[in-house]
């Protein structure tokens, strides 16, 4: 936890704890409660432990730092007010971009012409850091020391030795490095303690309120749609359609949350692209619906005689999933995650819902992302996601 946050607190926190230890030194346990709660009634005077915490907060707020306690369970001490932020990896370079873009001083990667579009050709000009803790460990630190970031954020799933992993690049950077726990069941709460450790609770809101109601409502709907009702799909991708992502992979949370994944494999690969699969394991698995990711065959499949047969092709029942900004459903997994269930069961059970896929992805980009697509930007973006008219 953060404590406490804000410029006003700390100023409130010092005022407060000079005034309550005061009260205690001179014993009048009354005090604190002169003024009342409004009710007639002495308020409660305040502890001893109260008291400390504030005058611990009143010692931070002079000293110009703060102790943030990340969700690894980690303790560490950052500057007061924050302006100056640099992305972990791709993952935690996609949740900035959303919440604090004009605070970052690089990228983890550099962004397409697409992806400039939406979040600012100002990035074109950003430094390229590489990624820490990923596949490849290939962050330029001494790029990131030159852009002087006052912290290092990694967000995404708690990894087995990732706290001994920041603890190393704390240490060998001179950098605070925190870590925020981001999950498709709770986007929410990353947000929540994203605004709170930037001093941006109200945009922190906004996102946590909106990631919250977009899960709750999937959640609620996909509850009335029973398990033996849901679509037999596959999520396919890879040069030639055959990398599939298999069920209960990381890759697959919205596949499996919306739909009976047909891709049930022994080996399961969380890596992006999938499990290297054959046609004829599709051809037995034959699912009712596919979902071709963007660079995969679904501009060629449907005239390829090798996947005649195969339900979801023959019936023209497949699909394109939206790479812009980012893929919709994974690759990598973060909160692009939000567009992806919203998406998927929209296509799935359009008549479960009372809002369209045109609808949701209005509101995604223009809340996630404050870009307002136009309509020609919306219908090419959506053009091989939904029926054909």
């Amino acid at each position: 936890m953060l404590k406490p946050t804000r410029n006003k607190r700390r100023i409130a926190a010092l005022t407060g704890a000079l005034a309550l230890s005061a009260c205690l030194a001179l014993g009048l346990a009354g005090c604190a409660g002169n003024e009342g709660d409004g009710t007639g009634k002495p308020a409660a005077p305040a502890t001893e432990q109260e008291v400390n915490a504030d005058a611990e907060a009143a010692a931070e707020a002079e000293s110009g730092t703060i102790t943030f306690t990340d969700d690894l369970g980690r303790t560490v001490e950052l500057p007061a007010q924050i302006d100056k932020i640099c992305p972990s990896g791709f993952t935690a370079q996609q949740v900035l971009l959303t919440m604090a873009p004009d605070k970052m001083v690089g990228l983890a990667q550099e962004l397409n012409d697409d992806q400039l579009k939406i979040f600012g050709e100002k990035f074109a000009d950003y430094p390229v850091f590489g990624a820490v803790l990923g596949a490849k460990d290939d962050l330029n630190r001494e790029a990131v020391a030159a852009a002087a970031p006052q912290v290092i954020i990694d967000t995404g799933e708690a990894k087995k030795g990732a706290k001994e992993d920041l603890d190393a690049l704390q240490e060998q950077l001179g950098i605070p490095v925190i870590f925020i726990e981001a999950k498709l069941s709770d986007y929410g709460a990353a947000y929540e303690r994203l605004g709170e450790l930037l001093g941006m609770e109200e945009r922190g809101s906004e996102l946590s309120t909106y990631c919250t109601d977009v899960y709750n409502k999937t959640v609620t709907t996909m509850e009335n749609i029973p398990e033996n009702e849901r679509v037999r799909m596959a999520y396919l991708l890879g040069d030639n359609g055959l990398n599939a992502i298999a069920k209960t992979s990381f890759q697959a949370a919205v596949v499996d949350m919306v739909a009976d994944n047909v891709v049930v494999v022994d080996d399961v690969s969380g890596k992006g692209n999938g499990n290297e699969i054959s046609l004829e394991q599709i051809a037995l698995w034959n699912p009712d619906l596919i979902v071709f990711q963007t660079g995969s065959i679904y501009d060629t499949v449907g005239d390829d005689p090798a996947w005649a047969g195969i339900a979801a092709i023959d019936s023209g029942n497949y699909y394109q999933v939206p790479n812009v900004p980012y893929c919709w459903l994974n690759n990598p997994p973060t909160v692009n995650q939000l567009m992806g269930l919203q998406w998927l069961p929209r296509l799935l059970y359009p008549d479960a819902f009372d809002d369209s896929i045109e609808d949701v992805t209005r509101a995604y980009y223009s809340t996630m992302y404050n870009y307002n697509l136009t309509d020609a930007e919306l219908n090419d973006l959506i053009k091989d996601a939904v029926p054909k008219a």
